[in-house]
């Protein structure tokens, strides 16, 4: 059912609920003892099992330079010792990449099970991916690519056009920089494989858009393909733009989507516990306050402004912001990335997308952040966070651990499920499912496992592992099967703590011959009865040789297959 929302006006707090601590510093910084010394540019990190060791893994974006080309950096991988500690693996698992690289991010392109990495190449460079081997060694994987230059500032891995597997969207501004305004951004479609065509052409919309800083897949209307985000910093064209898929990867813009301004990234997540994603834009309001919209119809065709609802909502100049459950009340709470501040802002959920301060959460530090990211890196099934450095300060990259917070307890839900309709198929039949959980990223929440189980005419349920296929979204298939089968099937979801939730089960049958029932062989009419409809198909077939009316296949209609249709009858 479509949810509608009042409008609700910012409420006055007090100071003192503005301070109460929920944790007196629950994130602690930790750098030193985690993280390798470093003096890099970086612009955007990501979380992944790179190794398949069950922990969580890092890759930064570096690239030197803000307006102009600086020199070319190496991304930089560090891998987990499972406790929060990290070693840099760079020069051992991707030897010989540099780039001015502004993002990146995971995906299995190949479907061999492990996760590759996208950069995106900023200065009119052509984007690079790595390919993994399944141990964590990666081989640049780029000439599975068009061969084309992009200024891009972010990459996001999503099966855009529903055949399962992961197509790849890119923001590109054009011939100069992410700053410039003569590009439009562009979609590789995937052959399967993880090789790359250009699809842009006929899928999305062909007007340019300025100034391009953030790209992201989310599903705003809860029927199971992605939409995409395209962030601005330019209000030309509307500034930042909306697209809705019809499900082919043919993606339309959304109109009457509130005016944004200096954006540098957005974030998805259900803020009001509504079951549909709501957006949070960094530096996306006037004077370079955050927006926060509320999906206010659910299906993404309202979205309302209640920006008044992060208090305090400074005019500064933030890069970056994710939502977690820090309290594990139950609601999102903000985190938000602060370029040149004393400290990263961490806001309280009130549980209806009210977010209020609390600097008592973190540790202060004045740094130069230009993106944020959450999840449990210490295996202690709390989650963390980790900042990107760059422009400015010492480049140092930051770990902060949850360190009194409550570990995750709270399983994940899935939203909406795909409702299987046959028709005149046997299978195979894809399954896809809307799945949040706690914590948002690019990907969505970061799953343990996620599986299709099945079961065939009420007999012992098959297990299927389901494939991400973009932000929150997951795709399994059940095989072909006989016809006439009933089928019931239902999703379970893992998240990184442990913690199992699955959705209601759902049924469907297959059906012989093609648009019929799977009801008796003298049902011949489909309609589930044997009644004077199919009396009279078979009269009306009398004496004639095979078809349908011939019941016991002696090769004629006659008496026999009058006296099948006797005993069915009713």
């Amino acid at each position: 059912m479509t949810q509608h929302h009042a409008l609700r006006p910012a409420a006055v707090l007090p100071a003192a609920v503005l301070a109460s601590a929920v944790g007196a510093q629950q994130f602690q910084q930790q750098t030193t003892a985690r993280f390798p010394t470093q003096s890099e540019y970086t612009n955007q990190a990501t979380f992944g099992d790179l190794d398949s060791d069950g922990d969580l893994d890092i890759v930064f974006a570096n690239g030197q330079g803000y307006s102009s080309l600086g020199a070319l950096l190496k991304p930089r991988i560090y891998l987990n010792d499972g406790t929060g500690v990290f070693a840099d693996q760079t020069d051992a698992r991707a030897p010989g990449i540099t780039g001015c690289f502004r993002g990146v991010e995971l995906g299995d392109c190949d479907a061999d099970g492990d996760l590759d990495v996208v950069l995106a190449q900023d200065f009119f460079r052509k984007p690079v991916l790595l390919i993994n081997d399944g141990a964590g060694f990666f081989s640049d994987g780029s000439s599975r690519l068009p061969n084309q230059n992009l200024s891009s500032a972010r990459a996001q891995f999503g099966d855009a056009d529903g055949d399962g597997d992961l197509d790849l969207a890119f923001c590109h501004s054009g011939t100069s920089s992410r700053f410039g305004s003569n590009g439009a951004p562009k979609l590789y479609l995937n052959d399967g494989a993880g090789n790359f065509v250009d699809g842009t052409a006929g899928r999305f919309p062909s007007a340019s858009i300025a100034d391009q800083q953030d790209i992201l897949f989310f599903d705003m209307d809860r029927d199971l393909d992605l939409d995409l985000h395209v962030s601005s910093r330019s209000t030309a064209n509307g500034g930042s733009q909306i697209w809705r898929n019809d499900g082919t990867g043919v993606f339309t813009r959304v109109t009457g989507v509130p005016q944004d301004y200096s954006t540098y990234s957005y974030d998805a997540g259900d803020c009001d516990g509504d079951g549909d994603l709501d957006l949070i834009g960094a530096n996306a309001d006037s004077s370079n306050k955050e927006m926060l919209l509320r999906n206010f119809s659910g299906d993404g065709g309202i979205w309302q402004k209640i920006s008044q609802n992060i208090q305090p909502n400074p005019s500064v100049d933030d890069n970056d912001s994710k939502f977690l459950d820090l309290d594990s009340d139950g609601d999102l709470d903000l985190i938000v990335a602060v370029l040149g501040g004393t400290r990263e802002r961490v806001y309280v959920n009130s549980g209806d997308c009210l977010f209020v301060e609390n600097t008592s959460l973190i540790s202060a530090q004045s740094d130069s952040s230009l993106d944020v990211k959450v999840g449990d890196l210490t295996g202690d099934g709390r989650f963390d966070v980790v900042t990107a450095q760059g422009e400015s300060g010492s480049f140092q990259n930051r770990i902060y651990v949850n360190v009194t917070g409550p570990t995750d307890a709270r399983a994940p839900r899935v939203t909406a499920l795909e409702q299987v309709v046959p028709g005149a198929s046997l299978g195979p039949f894809a399954v896809r499912a809307l799945v949040m959980d706690d914590m948002t990223s690019d990907r969505g929440f970061f799953a343990r496992e996620m599986e299709l189980h099945y079961a065939l005419d009420g007999g012992a349920p098959e297990v299927l592992p389901m494939r991400w296929v973009g932000n929150s979204l997951w795709r399994g298939e059940i095989p072909a099967l006989p016809p006439c089968t009933e089928v019931a099937y239902r999703v379970v979801a893992q998240d990184w703590a442990g913690n199992s939730g699955e959705s209601a089960t759902r049924t469907f049958a297959t059906t012989f011959p093609p648009g019929g029932g799977c009801g008796p062989a003298a049902d011949l009419d489909g309609d589930g009865i044997v009644g004077g409809s199919d009396l009279s198909i078979l009269l009306a077939a009398w004496g004639t040789k095979g078809g349908a009316a011939d019941l016991d296949g002696d090769g004629t209609v006659g008496g026999s297959d009058l006296a099948i249709m006797l005993a069915s009858w009713g």
